[in-house]
């Protein structure tokens, strides 16, 4: 093949390509390491995640103001029990909410808009207990009455679960005093023939003080 074919010219000329391999090692300037990144709810189960609008209400403004946009989570903790609900901003993942769910809540549907419900909770999103009156509005009314119907659901079986707690304990005090009422009683028992047989000595001599005159005359 002649030296003056174009394609033959073309591979001799040609520079080395941008991904070629020179065999050269760069080591990098900052050696970054691994960090385990934890968001606080390793230990629960979510019952329910919808995407979701949250607002508060300012009484100070007297209005609703927005906190932000992004997913509701139902969260339960495996140990425990307690049921909180969280909320993330959908980009920031800033929580907009953070509280549990206890037996006195109730959540009623926001007055004409079937997508949107409100409630009240001691919130600590913002790092310190705080009273709060929610809104939150939803995509669809199938979404809204899901949470809605949940939340009832959480408060209402938190509500039996305190119950069931209430008369355990009051089970177990009373288990308790019956047991220290047979304790007493075992004790008296045990002194009762101390108390005999500290009596019959006495009794012996008076029997003794009797028969004596009736042996002499």
């Amino acid at each position: 093949m002649s030296s003056n074919d174009p394609e033959h010219r073309e591979e001799e000329e040609a520079p080395a390509g941008d991904d070629e391999d020179t065999g050269a090692h760069v080591a990098p300037i900052v050696k970054l390491e691994e960090v385990a990144i934890t968001t606080g709810e390793e230990d629960e189960d979510p019952l329910l995640d919808l995407k979701s609008k949250l607002y508060r209400f300012d009484k100070d403004g007297n209005q609703w103001k927005e906190r932000g946009a992004g997913t509701v989570k139902f969260l339960k903790h495996k140990v425990t029990g307690k049921v909180r609900l969280v909320m993330r901003q959908s980009k920031t993942l800033k929580i907009c909410a953070n509280h549990f769910i206890v037996p006195s809540m109730t959540v009623q549907e926001h007055a004409g808009n079937e997508k949107s419900c409100v409630w009240h909770a001691s919130d600590f999103a913002d790092g310190e207990l705080k009273d709060e009156t929610f809104c939150i509005r939803f995509a669809s009314i199938e979404n809204c009455k899901s949470f809605m119907e949940t939340f009832q659901e959480i408060a209402e079986s938190q509500k039996k679960k305190e119950e069931n707690k209430d008369a355990s304990a009051a089970a177990g005090l009373l288990e308790k005093l019956s047991v220290e009422e047979q304790t007493d009683k075992s004790e008296e028992q045990k002194d009762a023939p101390e108390k005999e047989s500290k009596d019959e000595p006495e009794k012996k001599d008076e029997e003794k003080k009797t028969e004596e005159p009736a042996s002499s005359a």
